[in-house]
Order: C-alpha cells, then sequence, then structure tokens
C-alpha cells in the first residue's frame, strides 16, 4: 500500500497526541509536519510526551508548500477548524475533520470547494465506530417509533452543544421521521430549557460534567414499550479506528463526505 503523507492540526491536544501515535504505528501513514499556533520552527521531539521528529509549523500555508501532505488530520476546534479545512483544500491536501460546529452553509462552500479542485474531504462529528453504529441505527428505529429524545453527555470543556453526534443523529432521525411535536399540546416549561433543544420535534439535551468523555444515549418511545440505544467513549483511543478508516477512504474519493456512516456499509 502506498504511504500517505499526513500533517496533524492539533497535536498537542488529547485526541490530536492519540492521532500521533495512530500515525506513527501504522505503517502506510508518514507524519511530516504538525501545525501548532505556538513552538513554530521547533520538532515535535521537543514538546514532552512526544518521540517524533517533525517540525512544527504555525503558517499551515507554509507547512503544506514545503511537506506537501497528502492529507491533513484537524483535531482543534470549530472556528480554526473551518479555516484549516478550506486552506487544506485550496492548497490541494485531503482534510480529515474531527471538528464540529460546521453550518450548512459552512458545507456548501467546502462542497464547492472539494468540487473546485477534485480532490475528497471527510468531516466527521465523531469518530467512534460503535457511535456511528448508534446513529445508523437509530435512523433505522426511528421509521418505527416517532417519539425520540436525544442525551449527550461530554467533558465540562466541550465548546458546542448539542454535540455534532447528537445534532447528526437528530438529522439523521428527521430524514426518515415525519415531523412531530412530541409531549402533550399545552405543555409548558416552567423553567426555560427544561425540555431542551428543539430539532423539528425531537428533543436534544446536552449534559457536561468533568470526568465524562463523549456519551450519548437514544430514547424511543411506543405503546407500552421504550428502545434505548447508548454509545459510551471512555477514552480518546476510541476514535481511532475511524480516523484510521477516514483517512484511508478520503485518499479514494473526489467530494465532501459529512459523516462516517456514509463510508461504513
Amino acid at each position: 500500500m502506498e504511504t500517505i503523507k499526513i500533517v496533524i492540526a492539533g497535536a498537542r491536544g488529547r485526541m490530536g497526541s492519540e492521532a500521533v501515535k495512530l500515525v506513527e504505528e501504522t505503517e502506510h501513514f508518514s507524519l511530516v509536519a504538525v501545525v501548532d499556533h505556538k513552538y513554530d520552527g521547533m520538532s515535535l521531539k521537543e514538546l514532552s510526551g512526544f518521540e517524533v521528529d517533525v517540525p512544527i509549523y504555525s503558517d499551515i500555508d507554509k507547512c503544506f508548500f514545503e511537506t506537501n501532505p497528502d492529507v491533513l488530520i484537524d483535531l482543534t476546534t470549530p472556528e480554526i477548524g473551518k479555516i484549516h479545512t478550506k486552506k487544506a483544500l485550496e492548497n490541494g491536501v485531503r482534510p480529515v475533520v474531527g471538528t464540529t460546529g460546521f453550518s450548512e452553509s459552512d458545507l456548501a462552500e467546502l462542497e464547492e470547494l472539494t468540487n473546485e479542485k477534485g480532490i475528497g474531504a471527510i468531516i466527521a462529528p465523531n469518530f467512534a465506530i460503535g457511535a456511528i453504529l448508534m446513529m445508523k441505527f437509530s435512523q433505522m428505529a426511528a421509521k418505527y417509533f416517532q417519539d425520540v429524545e436525544i442525551i449527550e453527555q461530554h467533558h465540562d470543556q466541550k465548546l458546542d452543544a448539542p454535540s455534532g453526534t447528537g445534532l447528526k443523529t437528530a438529522e439523521m432521525i428527521s430524514a426518515v421521521r415525519e415531523e412531530k411535536q412530541q409531549g402533550h399540546p399545552n405543555e409548558a416549561e416552567t423553567l426555560e430549557g427544561a425540555r431542551g433543544a428543539n430539532f423539528k420535534g425531537i428533543r436534544l439535551h446536552s449534559v457536561r460534567l468533568p470526568g465524562l468523555i463523549a456519551h450519548q444515549e437514544v430514547l424511543f418511545g411506543g405503546d407500552g414499550q421504550t428502545l434505548k440505544l447508548r454509545h459510551d467513549s471512555y477514552n480518546r483511543a476510541s476514535f481511532m479506528s475511524g480516523v484510521k478508516l477516514a483517512v484511508e477512504n478520503v485518499m479514494k474519493i473526489d467530494l465532501l463526505v459529512y459523516g462516517l456512516e456514509n463510508i461504513i456499509e
């Protein structure tokens, strides 16, 4: 298998450091550089916890020009991730993005750019294969259970709510579910927000607590029965199988893919 040259943005983060390990441990992956707003010009090996001797760039355009990578793995923040994704495509680099917070207009702009450049891009709200299966199973169940609520739980440093996974699950469910306002028609919140966010009648609840990583439960209700689908990530290593899958698949496509469920059979 031909070697895939990779740049990682966000390597000092918990997800990023796992991605560095993944690339180093995968025979046909090669880490050529990392992008970081600090430590420009240094080697990653000079930073605590890393043994990989690759350059650090603060200027992503310079990084792409000098290292000529195939793929950018971006595990930064929503704001920075959007900028990096666009710059990657402009430079002919295929982005694999684990950052959430992309709006429909953002995705439309990036889709146009991927079409223009003729290269692939994958944006994944969640890289955990189990979470992707939970989303697909939820979409299957929604054909038979119209009443559904989503409870997503994450660590207290997460910036966006609801999570990208929670929102993507609601979108997938709504694609097969006729829009319905759930609960009593005269229901009223005595405390604003008690019923959570409302996406086409689907209620989404976000929990943020220290000690959590990434967890989601989808609850369906019907006459005399309930169905609960739950996924738990207990560490960041749980996401790496999905990152590997995305990197390998982004080399084979020439379009924008939003969500790993679109490349899992």
